[in-house]
């Protein structure tokens, strides 16, 4: 076997070896997400004789999404690995045929056969010898070659047993999504409301003509923030994320049309729990200007937390909501199927069309919230 040939089937051997680990990765994922969904749709069966029925299906929904992402992650492995493994196969096409042509052609002809050689005995004993130096080296290959087949036949069944569970996953979440909206809805005892100064709030409406101008006339108003809640400057750098999603841009960068804000841009998927990432009071809750429904938290005086881009609303202005409260969901239709997963073989992040935006203001001043929470 000469240099060029045996450092292909290094290569090959070593890309099977790193295929195998990859594909043990994606299905422990994938694993792990389908306890994960069989843990939450548990949780839903139990919410409806949960104590506080809103705090469970919260906790169940986020549970879905935290599934169905780490689903995806899993399908995306696996589909990354596959695709690898294929253009292995496509750029080696011709040297594969060749082989395949040798096993079939070894496996084929009648064993007398292969001892004969028109050089007469002497001609034999050199290419037994020959094939005895090769033998070897191409079953190794033929069988990196097999390891590389099977994993395939794997990576496809995962991918296939995953649009399953991602199917059934979804419909458990949306029933879930549905089942908080309404327990929201009946929800009897609210927490305590405070004194909403309502021709003032919407003067404030009728003259603000950005959200920076009605977040300072907001601030003009008497703090609502009541005394007995924690902390919050003292939460700086470990608060949760309001969503489940990536950070799509960051305080003061520029986005495509030109226009920087002074918050953070999250990208979510459609329809993902929206939640208070510490107690706090709301101060408004509702569509504003062009940022669709927006929600005003105050944390503690002198603290204004802006969530804007919500497509449902389940706080009102005036109510007091708690660490981890249900503020609200994501716009737009949720997808089904493959749309979920094979777009996010690109890099995972085509599956989030929706945008949340999220800013910190301090004294009337916005400040970067990166410094406040704990993102990825």
């Amino acid at each position: 076997m000469n240099r060029l040939a045996g450092f292909a089937l290094s290569a090959c051997l070593a890309f099977a070896a790193q295929s195998t680990r990859a594909e043990t990765d994606a299905a422990a994922t994938a694993l792990r997400a389908a306890e994960m969904l069989e843990e939450a749709a548990l949780a839903l069966s139990e919410a409806d004789g949960a104590r506080d029925r809103v705090e469970a299906l919260t906790e169940t929904v986020r549970a879905y999404e935290e599934g169905l992402l780490a689903l995806r992650e899993g399908v995306r492995q696996a589909a990354l690995r596959e695709r690898a493994i294929l253009f292995v196969f496509e750029a080696e096409r011709e040297r594969l045929s060749r082989l395949l042509g040798v096993l079939q052609s070894i496996q084929s002809a009648p064993g007398p056969l292969l001892l004969l050689h028109p050089e007469g005995p002497v001609g034999t004993a050199r290419a037994g010898m020959i094939v005895a130096d090769v033998t070897p080296a191409v079953a190794r290959e033929a069988q990196a070659l097999r390891a590389q087949l099977e994993e395939l036949a794997l990576l496809r069944a995962l991918q296939d047993d995953a649009l399953a569970q991602l199917t059934t996953g979804l419909s458990g979440a949306q029933e879930a999504r549905a089942a908080l909206s309404q327990a929201i809805a009946d929800r009897r005892v609210l927490p305590a409301p405070f004194a909403l100064d309502t021709e003032a709030m919407a003067a404030i409406l009728a003259n603000a003509n950005s959200l920076d101008s009605f977040a300072e006339l907001l601030r003009a108003l008497p703090s609502s923030a009541p005394d007995d809640i924690p902390d919050f400057a003292a939460a700086r750098g470990s608060l949760d994320n309001p969503v489940i999603g990536t950070v799509l841009r960051r305080f003061g960068e520029t986005d495509a049309a030109g226009v920087s804000r002074p918050g953070l841009v999250l990208a979510s998927r459609p329809r993902a729990l929206v939640t208070a990432p510490w107690p706090a009071s709301v101060r408004y809750a509702g569509p504003l200007l062009d940022y669709g429904n927006v929600i005003i938290l105050e944390p503690e005086a002198d603290y204004l937390l802006i969530v804007a881009g919500l497509g449902e609303v389940f706080v009102e202005a005036g109510q007091l909501v708690t660490d981890d409260a249900p503020l609200g969901l994501m716009p737009g239709p949720e997808g089904v199927g493959e749309d979920l997963i094979l777009p996010a073989t690109g890099g995972g992040g085509a599956n989030l069309s929706e945008t949340l935006y999220l800013e910190l203001r301090e004294g009337g001043r916005p400040v970067d919230p990166a410094e406040w929470f704990a993102l990825e």
